[in-house]
């Protein structure tokens, strides 16, 4: 939206009201049909619909780049499947899991893959493969929350340090400055050794050292965004800073905010499985990957799959995120898709 004009931003909310309650494909193609038929005159709105047309171009809407990222990317296309499987069996968890999680058989420990188990036992008998998949549970929402409370916390004070300058920019860029100069698992390492461990404290630890970056792309884009003809005649108009940053800005940062959020995903999946790992993160009987590939090292050479099959599921699932991510970003950025 390069103009402020009040057409313009109706059209591109509202075209259903822009066009009078018509589609603007319909009302575009009566009003092209009057202006080729020499017997018809065109009415005001007629030449005002084309003008528009002309003006903001054809908007891509988020279910034709869904379709070009599914033509165009196959690989984002078939990680998106295989995301949505491993959602898909992480919610019916009770119903998908042949064996409770939990259930110990220590007459059946130990045993190699067969049709019962189909990736075997553990050392306490309990059978791997449902507890993989209770174990996404947590994997996946560890994935999933903490990547979106730090892209929240991120957007908000990017835009605020952006919008305003000055001694606030000063202050929350020092603070990401601060954030950014520990690496983000070694200060979640930190914040966990001091809260203790458990499920609540890495979620906490997780959203708390990834809200930097985001903050310092939300800045920059707002930084550019500021500067644009229709933010000032916002401000001439006297709206409120407050709208003009979420109702004007924000909006046309929503794309690299996709972006970022599916390319974080996996840092999260994968740093709750280093912290798991090391013993700092999710504690028994809850079970997720990283802990039940801590609880297999010491079996590596006797039954390497208690160990191996979580990992290559958090194998999977991360690298399918990226290539997710990947694809989006493909599709979201005009430059790339150029």
């Amino acid at each position: 939206m390069k103009r402020g004009s009040a057409d313009l931003k109706l059209l591109r909310y509202h075209p259903e009201t822009a066009f009078g309650g018509q589609s603007k494909e319909d009302a575009l193609k009566s009003s092209v049909k009057k202006a080729l038929d020499p017997e018809k005159t065109l009415t005001e709105k007629d030449k005002r619909r084309i003008e528009l047309a002309s003006e903001i171009g054809e908007q891509e809407t988020a279910r034709d780049k869904f379709r070009v990222m599914c033509a165009e990317n196959k690989l984002a296309a078939f990680s998106l499947v295989v995301i949505l499987i491993f959602i898909f069996m992480a919610i019916f968890a009770p119903v998908v899991a042949p064996y409770d999680p939990t259930k110990q058989d220590l007459i059946h420990r130990m045993q190699g893959m067969s049709r019962e188990h189909i990736f075997g036992t553990d050392q306490l008998g309990r059978d791997i493969y449902s507890r993989m998949i209770y174990g996404a549970r947590v994997s996946i929402a560890i994935g999933l929350l903490p990547t979106f409370v730090s892209i929240l916390i991120g957007t908000v004070l990017g835009l605020i340090s952006g919008y305003f300058g000055g001694v606030v920019d000063f202050i929350i860029m020092r603070l990401c400055d601060i954030t950014m100069a520990f690496p983000s698992l070694l200060l979640a390492m930190v914040v966990m050794y001091t809260m203790g461990a458990g499920i609540i404290n890495i979620f906490l630890a997780l959203t708390l050292v990834s809200w930097a970056g985001t903050a310092r792309v939300i800045r920059s884009q707002t930084l550019q965004l500021r500067e644009m003809e229709y933010i000032e005649a916002a401000c001439s108009m006297g709206v409120s800073s407050f709208a003009i940053m979420f109702r004007h800005i924000l909006p046309n940062c929503l794309p690299n905010l996709i972006v970022l959020f599916t390319l974080n995903i996996p840092g999260s999946i994968l740093s709750e499985s280093s912290l798991s790992f090391l013993g700092i993160g999710a504690q028994a009987p809850m079970t997720s990957w990283g802990l039940m590939v801590s609880d297999g090292k010491q079996y590596l050479f006797t039954n390497p799959v208690i160990a191996i099959a979580p990992g290559v599921a958090i194998l999977i699932l991360a690298l399918a995120f990226n290539f997710l991510g990947d694809g989006v970003r493909d599709v979201m950025d005009p430059y790339l898709s150029k």
